[in-house]
């Protein structure tokens, strides 16, 4: 058909690559993270042509695109081996260990957490740089494995418990120091009244 746009006419070509739980952790939101890093790696008009999808990693052109497709493997196929070291961010390990971010914060400070360095970007729409933490993703898988979270809830329930306790003891101590003092004897009224001792050696009261 003469008038027939002939992009709709190419054929669809399409490559994947599996995308095991072990690399994005069960975690939608690591997914989607995974896809955000690669498609980085691409020109920009070629990143909308990867995306990440039901444990697979997806790159589809048409075939009068096999030039810029080619190029997309060839950056894809580099990066796919080193995703199972990619570092898990903030919001991926809250997602992956079901954690809120006081948690995150709390335990990366005790040391239960452990940080695998850091991580600056410019966010869009902000002047200033963000730094943060980023977690090795074995150590966070070791954490999933062993229900650590749990433990570390149970753990921080029962400090809190003993601190309560704690407090209340020694407040109780303080008030009853305070029952114990004896008050001030009070004060001669002769040290109260101003001029009293000239007063009294004049001997006008005798």
């Amino acid at each position: 058909m003469p008038g027939k746009d002939k992009t709709a006419q190419a054929e669809q070509i399409r490559h994947e690559w599996l995308l095991p739980s072990s690399v994005t952790l069960g975690s939608a939101v690591r997914s989607k993270g995974i896809e955000r890093e690669l498609r980085r790696k691409l020109a920009w008009g070629l990143r909308k042509q990867l995306t990440v999808e039901a444990g697979r990693i997806v790159v589809s052109s048409h075939d009068n695109d096999a030039d810029a497709f080619q190029e997309i493997l060839k950056r894809v196929e580099g990066e796919v081996e080193s995703l199972p070291r990619l570092p898990v961010l903030p919001s991926e390990i809250e997602d992956i260990l079901s954690i809120s971010a006081r948690e995150r914060h709390k335990w990366l400070a005790d040391g239960r957490l452990q940080s695998a360095g850091t991580r600056t970007v410019k966010l869009r729409g902000r002047a200033k740089k963000v730094t943060f933490h980023v977690f090795d993703p074995r150590h966070v898988e070791d954490i999933l494995d062993a229900d650590l979270p749990e433990l570390w809830r149970e753990e921080d329930a029962r400090t809190a418990a003993e601190n309560r306790k704690r407090a209340a003891g020694k407040a109780a101590m303080q008030r009853a120091a305070k029952g114990k003092a004896i008050p001030d004897a009070a004060p001669d009224e002769s040290e109260r009244l101003e001029g009293w001792h000239e007063f009294d050696a004049e001997g006008f009261l005798r």
